[in-house]
């Protein structure tokens, strides 16, 4: 059976109409907006990317937990190559331009959208604009940054870190108050999936040097760097589930209609593996995260709520 035909008939097959994607023992079908409350992880099932924000958004506390007035915000999607949303090789546009627009409301002062492109493969202007996220961002006043220029970067140590120790990263970093972390979940040759830790490399100028010296460890290392999102949002509507992380046609696509918005980024790739139907032990940087404190991959233990709409 080829891995995509698995996928189709393992765990992750489970999100689909009429079912409910299940962690924990926390699961509520959802008829009306939810009462405020502020949960570790909340999924949500079953609805369009803009509308199941809007729904966890609330579960996690709303919008002014994370963001508060005059506040500039970063958001941070996978931007990375050059493909139509369809391909769900990027993150969904809906929900970055959902995203920005929350943030507005809850009373930032600015807010920027960047991802440090595939360039050595892949036009970053032509990555922003065929992934719908230029249009997306612009249209709520976002401001588009562009990645491509060494000039952005700075140079910092990742104290924590064992392979990795430095490393430049993208002064809008540094330049802003909230950090917020908006991943696609998709396959990966090397690391088997790409989400929340993964998507951290987006930020940082070079990444050949992690490829070369354990690409597992230097995420977990990146992860340890006192910057940190806030807000990890896993857009899971349409999943790549081979051939990632740039796909080659629609046949590597499924849907899965689904979202995970958490304050840990392990936890978030714990969950996510369970929609993929990755064992964790197969994601190397998962563990490693875990025993270097950077977040929990033990979910029982932690406070989860499930909604399908």
């Amino acid at each position: 059976m080829r891995r995509r035909d698995f996928l189709k008939t393992s765990i992750g097959a489970s999100i689909g109409a009429g079912t409910v994607f299940s962690i924990g023992g926390n699961t509520k079908l959802l008829a009306t907006a939810p009462d405020t409350a502020k949960y570790d992880l909340v999924t949500i099932t079953g609805g369009k990317p803009d509308a199941m924000f809007d729904i966890g958004i609330k579960e996690m506390g709303g919008m002014r937990e994370f963001v508060k007035k005059g506040q500039k915000v970063l958001i941070k999607p996978n931007i990375g190559f050059d493909r139509i949303p369809e391909m769900a090789a990027t993150t969904n546009p809906l929900l970055v331009k959902r995203i920005v627009k929350r943030c507005f409301e809850a009373g930032a002062k600015e807010v920027y959208v960047f991802d440090h492109t595939a360039q050595e493969c892949n036009n970053w202007i032509d990555c922003y604009k065929n992934s719908g996220i230029w249009n997306a961002a612009k249209s709520q006043g976002a401001k588009i940054v562009p990645p491509h220029l060494e000039s952005y970067y700075q140079q910092v140590d990742i104290t924590s870190g064992l392979r990795l120790k430095s490393v430049k990263v993208h002064e809008l970093l540094f330049e802003t108050d909230v950090f917020i972390n908006v991943p696609i979940l998709e396959d990966h040759p090397l690391t088997k999936m790409t989400c929340c830790l993964k998507n951290l490399m987006g930020i940082v100028w070079d990444r050949k040097y992690w490829h070369f010296n354990d690409l597992n460890q230097c995420i977990a290392d990146y992860a340890t760097f006192e910057k940190k999102p806030v807000l990890n949002v896993i857009d899971c509507y349409n999943i790549m589930v081979s051939h990632g992380p740039q796909g080659v046609s629609k046949e590597d696509v499924v849907s899965r209609k689904s979202q995970i918005l958490t304050i840990d980024p392990v936890a978030g790739d714990i969950a996510a593996s369970k929609i993929m139907g990755v064992p964790t032990e197969m994601i190397s940087y998962i563990p490693i995260a875990h025993s270097m404190g950077v977040g929990n991959m033990n979910l029982d233990s932690m406070n989860i709520r499930n909604i399908r709409m």
